[in-house]
């Protein structure tokens, strides 16, 4: 389960990004990406074109390097501090929607899959791991 030392973090994921928008056509970003923000702690939507490959990759990277993720981690994963103005600043979940779109579009490419046993989440399947530990 040792992810490729060649590349860093951030390299991996925009190859591994590149590949999801090139190569699998189940991997769509809605309509609605460009009106929604990711979560309650940000003031805008973002701006990103290629954020929905971005957090899919990332997402991918997170199951890899984890073994079996659920929604509500993967919120608490991607989620940040929310300013409150003159009140303290306080940590907010992201928005668990855009994860688990991401997650149902991995396993209609057939990458991710529901776990099976004691833990609940998403786990890679086969295809899913030789994608990304071909990844250079």
């Amino acid at each position: 389960m040792k992810l490729n030392n060649s590349l860093t973090p951030a390299g991996f994921n925009k190859v591994l990004a590149e590949t999801l928008k090139n190569d699998f056509e189940e991997f769509k970003a809605p309509e609605w990406i460009a009106y929604v923000k990711t979560g309650a702690h940000r003031e805008r939507p973002t701006q990103d074109e290629n954020f929905w490959y971005n957090r899919s990759a990332s997402i991918l990277r997170q199951i890899h390097k984890k073994g079996i993720l659920g929604v509500s981690r993967l919120r608490s994963r991607y989620g940040g501090r929310k300013d409150n103005g003159m009140a303290p600043a306080h940590f907010q979940k992201s928005g668990g929607k855009i994860i688990r779109l991401i997650l149902q579009q991995g396993e209609a490419a057939g990458l991710l899959e529901k776990a099976k046993g004691k833990k609940v989440g998403r786990q890679l399947t086969s295809k899913g791991k030789q994608l990304l530990e071909n990844i250079q």
